[in-house]
């Protein structure tokens, strides 16, 4: 097995700053938000769903604080995760994986009710409670090496097709495919992004470094003159509401359980866990991407299994604050393509300035401000480089072989299929009756024996359980796209070398590459870790 040394040198050469890199203060802090800058469009999305779908955003104040606890929650995340967890330089944020069970849980309760609280309080204590108990696992899923295990079963085969979806998956976001788009504004930030980044960047290093950062500013700009102007009005997708930003709160009151102690319902905890499942096969192909766009050698097991860890510790906290999880943003992992912008310290500085900006009422609106259509650009961008990303993953196997073909190729037809008939219900409420449990179990269950013997309320639940984890987890692409990729993989015959599982040992980093951060801070047997990597090897 090789070393982080031993990485394809093609990929270090289109880095400006590498992983270890520390850029001075003032850039870094400008290159982190940039960084920041290419997630905020999701950041700000998935609370503004569950938002609206709570009924929170009917009070502007507590939506404003809901969305700064996603900033401050993903500052944490990113700095525990770049400091204690796998050391890539990701930035963590509120995952979509997660958010159809989310949105599952405050359906039935915002259907029912709870008296005495409102809905939108009502809901989200269940979703804290579902989520820190789901991630929990996750916890122990990632510490005890459970996750890390299944390297082992990943060839660059199941790889290449999922980090591809996690581009694919998102090609029809509202921000991109609405109806009413402004294609003026999308248009403009997409070509400023391709000039600076592709033609511009040997011009001036400032093209270079901050194409993303350029890009959004300019266009952002464009869109407020013309919303002052009076050009395009409320109501346009391009419209900026500027009065917003004056009206919000100066600070706001951040803290652990401000919306109340989190409720602990069973239901929703299994539907949850669906929902992290999805998002560790995101993580997993994440840590791929990051390490293939920097030249780094492929993920060791004790390195994935930290990573997951830590995402896990960090949804446990992301449950205690009141939000809706936390995982690794691809995003982030197009904009180091991008940018060649790959410094730790850089994603670090910018968690911070993120963390302190999150408390501060007007910079989460003004963030807000920024048009759907902007973001849309952006997202064209970042995603197409990460399905760019996935693909060339595939330089490691043997594209002659037609099984390594069929794999690939149905692995994301499937990842694309799938998601799009789940799309058909907004709900896991309209997924279970579109199944027809009740019909479809008639025929082989006899009910009253069932009740005699107690297992009615179980088996109901079993089932229901079963059918919302095969939603959540059909609606995520990547999930199902890779799932397909593992199984096929590993089960049709192919040799190693075919499958690139050879060249993929060479450049996987050794077990001892990799220290805990208790090993770095407390200290390490040196010799214990060369023992183990050796041991490792053989």
């Amino acid at each position: 097995m090789g070393t982080e040394t031993e990485a394809d040198e093609g990929d270090v050469g289109d880095l400006e700053y590498g992983i270890e890199d520390r850029p001075p203060l003032g850039e870094s802090a400008v290159l982190g938000v940039q960084h920041y800058l290419t997630m905020v469009g999701a950041n700000i999305a998935v609370p503004l769903i569950l938002a609206g779908a709570m009924g929170m955003t009917e009070d502007p104040a507590v939506t404003a604080q809901f969305i700064g606890t996603f900033f401050v929650v993903s500052g944490i995340a990113t700095l525990a995760q770049t400091t204690f967890g796998n050391r890539y330089p990701i930035v963590q944020g509120a995952p979509f994986s997660m958010l159809a069970p989310a949105l599952a849980i405050i359906a039935v309760v915002t259907a029912g009710g709870v008296q005495g609280q409102p809905d939108w309080q009502a809901a989200l204590v269940q979703l804290q409670g579902a989520i820190i108990v789901a991630a929990t696992v996750q916890v122990a899923m990632g510490y005890l090496g459970l996750v890390g295990r299944l390297r082992r079963f990943l060839s660059p085969v199941v790889i290449a097709p999922t980090i591809a979806l996690i581009g694919l998956a998102l090609f029809d976001a509202p921000q991109i495919t609405t109806t009413d788009q402004s294609w003026l504004l999308l248009g403009l930030t997409l070509g400023l992004i391709l000039l600076f980044s592709q033609y511009l960047d040997v011009k001036h290093r400032a093209f270079q470094l901050y194409p993303v950062i350029l890009a959004i500013g300019i266009a952002w700009v464009v869109a407020a003159v013309l919303s002052v102007t009076g050009t395009i009005g409320d109501g346009h997708p391009g419209y900026v509401a500027l009065g917003d930003v004056t009206e919000a709160s100066l600070l706001m009151p951040i803290h652990p359980l401000q919306w109340g102690t989190p409720e602990v319902t069973s239901a929703f905890v299994i539907g949850m866990f669906a929902g992290v499942l999805a998002s560790i096969v995101e993580s997993i192909g994440d840590y791929y991407a990051v390490a293939n766009l920097t030249g780094s050698a492929a993920p060791s097991e004790r390195r994935i299994n930290h990573g997951i860890g830590m995402e896990g510790v960090m949804n446990v906290f992301s449950g205690i604050m009141g939000t809706g999880g936390s995982t690794s943003y691809s995003e982030n992992v197009g904009a180091i393509g991008l940018t060649g912008v790959a410094s730790r310290y850089v994603v670090q500085v910018g968690a911070v300035v993120m963390l302190v900006i999150g408390f501060f009422g007007p910079f989460g609106q003004l963030i807000a401000t920024i048009p759907d259509p902007i973001v849309g650009g952006l997202f064209i961008a970042m995603f197409a480089q990460i399905v760019a990303v996935g693909l060339g993953t595939l330089r490691y196997v043997d594209l002659e072989s037609s099984r390594n073909v069929f794999v690939v190729g149905f692995a994301l037809f499937v990842g694309l299929a799938v998601p799009a008939y789940m799309g058909n219900f907004e709900t896991t409420l309209e997924f279970r009756d579109a199944v027809a449990l009740e019909t479809t179990l008639a025929p082989v269950l006899d009910a009253a024996a069932v009740e005699a013997i107690g297992l009615d309320g179980w088996l109901e639940g079993a089932v229901i359980a079963l059918v919302d984890t095969v939603f959540i987890i059909g609606s995520t692409g990547m999930a199902v796209g890779g799932l397909a990729a593992l199984v096929l993989d590993n089960t049709i015959p192919g040799t190693r070398k075919e499958r690139g599982l050879a060249e993929w040992s060479r450049i996987t980093e050794d077990e001892g590459s990799f220290n805990p951060f208790w090993d770095r801070w407390v200290g390490s047997d040196d010799a214990g870790d060369a023992a183990s990597a050796e041991s490792n090897r053989k």
